[in-house]
């Protein structure tokens, strides 16, 4: 199987393909030098992007990775949920880093807004689930922001330009939110001043940055631009297509364009899933190949395994070819960035998921249909590893033979072509196929 980034297109999308935390920002990154436009489509500040270059690391949330590429501009699309203080501190530490945000940051006008109720509810829910089954949420208050959308009854970012409409219909919400907080969780009311500070700040720095994304998007395709869409999370957390309960609150699969940006997918021209070299997870949930002995903590150890949202561990497994066929067939992938090669390079052998075992029976694809997918069990073949360093390698044909060997079998159990390899976290650290 071939495929190549070489070519530049006129619409890009990156996409994760396991249970998020992949790499995609380093990838974005990349790709945002032949972008004129980065556009993200769905999730919140709960999604984390971190890119390294020139000797400084920059962590991003909510703003897409092509604010780190001068003269790009950067949509947050209808799609995602806006936390004002969140995207207020956001910016403030790009600005102290040294980036120019204001002129190149558009947030679209029908983007909800993240109230502070919202994550005072999404953290007193999980507690009362209890350990044993609570989601495993970042408690940003993404998922309460996305029902309150749905319920016909959430805050749009073109809402807090009518300042006196908007104390009236907040006062109205807080009613309703503070009634659950005390009735149903037993948790402290908020006043409406804590409610309108953070709207109002956002107000004024953001009103003459709040447009229609979707028509500054389809304009600057007329015009002959570059677009390159940014997704957050992971297939695998896709709210319908995930490990449905344990999943994020939006589309994180490639159909959540269309309704997170209005661009038809007819209107994309690649659609590029960023994988692991190995498989992680954050939060609760099933995750057939995870390694809970010494390999997974030196997995955790070597891949420096840590939310960069949240700082929590991460869960750490063996390459899942099923989770990653999926999400190919359900994408429609035309090709694969794979990332942290490098963190493998001390192994002795690597496995390989190809199939799971459930009640006797081996599934080959997880649309086999499993009644829970905790009791399933992992079919592995087994690779040598390379034992050396992938550092400083530029070019595929200089990779060892096993590294390169372990590359086109994960091709050929993916049905994927493997387009670009990471063997580091720098720019410079990448292989184009």
């Amino acid at each position: 199987m071939k495929a190549s980034l070489k070519k530049v297109v006129p619409t890009q999308m990156v996409l994760g393909v396991q249970w998020g935390d992949e790499g995609k920002g380093k990838i974005v990154d990349l790709l945002g030098d032949s972008a004129q436009v980065v556009a993200r489509y769905q999730g919140g500040h709960n999604a984390g992007h971190t890119v390294k270059f020139g000797g400084m690391t920059f962590v991003l949330h909510l703003i897409p990775t092509g604010i780190l590429r001068p003269g790009v501009d950067c949509l947050i699309g209808n799609g995602v949920v806006v936390h004002p203080g969140a995207l207020l501190e956001e910016v403030a530490g790009l600005e102290a880093q040294g980036l120019q945000v204001d002129h190149r940051l558009y947030i679209s006008r029908y983007a909800h807004l993240i109230l502070p109720t919202h994550p005072a509810l999404d953290q007193a829910s999980e507690v009362a689930c209890g350990s044993g089954k609570a989601i495993g949420t970042t408690g940003r208050g993404i998922g309460p922001a996305y029902i309150d959308k749905v319920g016909r009854r959430g805050f749009r970012a073109e809402d807090v330009l009518d300042e006196t409409r908007l104390k009236e219909r907040v006062a109205q919400c807080l009613e309703l939110q503070n009634q659950r907080l005390n009735a149903v969780y037993n948790a402290p009311a908020l006043t409406l001043d804590e409610m309108m500070e953070p709207l109002l700040r956002f107000r004024d720095r953001f009103a003459e940055n709040i447009i229609d994304t979707t028509g500054f998007v389809h304009r600057a395709l007329a015009d002959g631009k570059n677009v390159l869409i940014e997704g957050a999370q992971g297939a695998m957390l896709d709210v319908d297509f995930g490990t449905y309960p344990f999943v994020t609150s939006s589309n994180t699969t490639s159909g959540g364009v269309m309704t997170g940006l209005g661009l038809s997918m007819r209107k994309v021209d690649r659609v590029i899933g960023v994988v692991k070299a190995y498989t992680t997870r954050v939060g609760n949930g099933p995750f057939p190949t995870e390694l809970t002995d010494d390999m997974g903590e030196a997995l955790r150890k070597a891949g420096h395994e840590f939310g960069a949202t949240t700082g929590r561990p991460r869960r750490c497994g063996w390459f899942d070819a099923v989770v990653v066929r999926y999400a190919a067939l359900i994408n429609d992938l035309d090709c694969l960035a794979l990332t942290k090669m490098d963190v493998l390079d001390n192994l002795d052998e690597i496995k390989i998921c190809t199939a799971y075992r459930y009640k006797g029976a081996t599934l080959t694809d997880w649309t086999d249909g499993v009644a829970r997918w905790e009791e399933v069990e992992p079919i592995y073949e087994t690779l040598p590893g390379w034992k050396q360093s992938l550092a400083g390698i530029q070019r595929f044909e200089d990779l060892p033979a096993t590294a390169k060997a372990y590359i086109h079998r994960l091709e050929e159990v993916a049905n994927v072509p493997v387009a670009l390899v990471s063997v580091g976290p720098g720019r410079d650290e990448t292989i184009l196929v």
